[in-house]
């Protein structure tokens, strides 16, 4: 027997669902967050650049009538009840609900969580190069345009590139938005897999508001979300390369999962007179007697 090549082994690994194992995906979970945390902030600022390339893009906005981020943030602004959440959603909500939709994946569908993971990495890996050749300055660091930085203003904990946080974290990485980026990854998987109506209908609103709260809290433009959202696309096509398909093409289950439904039978061959081997049905209708023979006497 001649021994498989390794693409074709690697291939078939790639294309096969499998069950996730919890302490090598937590890992990985874990490692990944911190190295993209770690690049993310050792990417240099670039101050000056950055804050050119955010005047210019405010531009492309007004030309395209979408700048809208200005009013919005002042608008929101003067209702603290509503701004105030807003600060706390910014800085924890894309945490929270992307981690509940990676551990509710890899407990209701093993068998598309590796699949549907890859995307999210692969997402996040590509915003990184955004981040270290497109720095850019977010409305509330514009000097002379008149935004307002909620964080400070209210005195809450709403942002990672705010108040005392601002010296370890890299205030310019703002293209593409994660925030966008993950929300909608969540909002797909759970429009996708979920079944109550309800659910499907949280997962819609979900990327909506977040981008209402980016742009209210003055932390991105509306073409930081656009970016954010180019970026899913693209690694949606990367992942459909690598596994051969649509990450929401998988089975809920891989094959060794007692959950995963039973394989269809055989077809049963046909014969080549149409027929299918077996036995033909007895004819419907009354049925015929047997001929009873009479003998006669002599």
């Amino acid at each position: 027997m001649q021994p498989i090549p390794t693409m074709t082994r690697l291939r078939v690994y790639l294309h096969t669902p499998r069950r996730p194992r919890f302490v090598v995906e937590l890992a990985l979970v874990a490692l990944s967050y911190w190295v993209y945390s770690l690049i993310r902030n050792a990417v240099p600022e670039r101050q000056g650049t950055a804050i050119d390339r955010a005047w210019q893009l405010l531009d492309v906005e007004k030309t395209m009538h979408i700048d809208i981020e200005h009013s919005v943030n002042h608008a929101v602004n003067g209702v603290t009840w509503l701004i105030v959440p807003m600060n706390y959603y910014y800085a924890t909500l894309h945490f929270v609900v992307t981690i509940g939709v990676l551990v509710w994946l890899f407990h209701k569908h093993p068998g598309r969580y590796r699949a549907v993971r890859t995307v999210l990495f692969l997402t996040t890996g590509m915003a990184l190069f955004g981040y270290f050749f497109y720095a850019l300055a977010p409305p509330r660091l514009l000097p002379g345009a008149d935004y307002i930085d909620t964080v400070l203003i209210h005195h809450t904990w709403g942002s990672m590139a705010s108040g005392d946080m601002k010296n370890v974290s890299n205030q310019y990485a703002a293209m593409p938005s994660m925030h966008i980026g993950w929300s909608t990854w969540c909002a797909l998987a759970i429009v996708m897999f979920a079944r109550p109506l309800w659910a499907k209908v949280l997962g819609v609103l979900y990327p909506i508001t977040t981008l209402f709260v980016i742009v209210a809290t003055g932390n991105h433009f509306v073409l930081d979300a656009v970016g954010g959202w180019i970026t899913l696309a693209a690694a949606f096509g990367v992942q459909c390369l690598v596994n051969g398909r649509s990450a929401y093409r998988f089975p809920q289950y891989p094959p060794d999962d007692p959950r995963a439904a039973p394989p269809p039978p055989p077809p049963v061959p046909k014969a080549a007179d149409g027929h299918d081997g077996h036995a033909p049905d007895a004819p419907r209708g009354k049925p015929q007697r047997e001929p009873v023979e009479v003998s006669s006497s002599p």
